[in-house]
């Protein structure tokens, strides 16, 4: 039976990973392994970057974080550099960086390594 979930990013430079996600978003990795960084998060949420060259190809979300309050994160990561992504596309259309949906709203960012990371609130 599934448990848990572990996510995996690519990066292609591993050390301006381990920058972008001490500096942006206060976080070091728990465990260092040769070309592997793995971050325990939360309760049991665990996501690793490891190095390759096929970084950044990836157009669609690749991971998400749930938030009590978005504009408060949203705030606070600009505040640190991080540049939200806008949006106009058939049935989804930022505001600010922000969409909303019925029971949801949501923003993305791009790491510095190109993967899509989305964080959402329960409205």
């Amino acid at each position: 039976m599934l448990k848990e979930l572990h996510t995996v990013l690519p990066a292609a430079d591993l050390k301006r990973a381990q920058s972008f996600y001490h500096d942006a978003l206060g976080l070091d990795p728990d465990e260092i392994h040769e070309g592997t960084l793995v971050y325990h998060v939360g309760s049991g949420s665990v996501f690793e970057i490891y190095e390759t060259s096929n970084a950044g190809t990836a157009q669609n979300t690749q991971m998400g974080w749930i938030t009590d309050d978005l504009d408060a994160e949203m705030s606070g990561l600009r505040e640190r550099g991080v540049v939200f992504e806008e949006f106009d596309i058939p049935g989804m259309k930022t505001e600010n960086g922000v969409v909303t949906a019925e029971d949801m709203k949501s923003a993305w960012f791009r790491d510095t390594e190109g993967n899509f990371i989305c964080i959402s609130q329960t409205i």
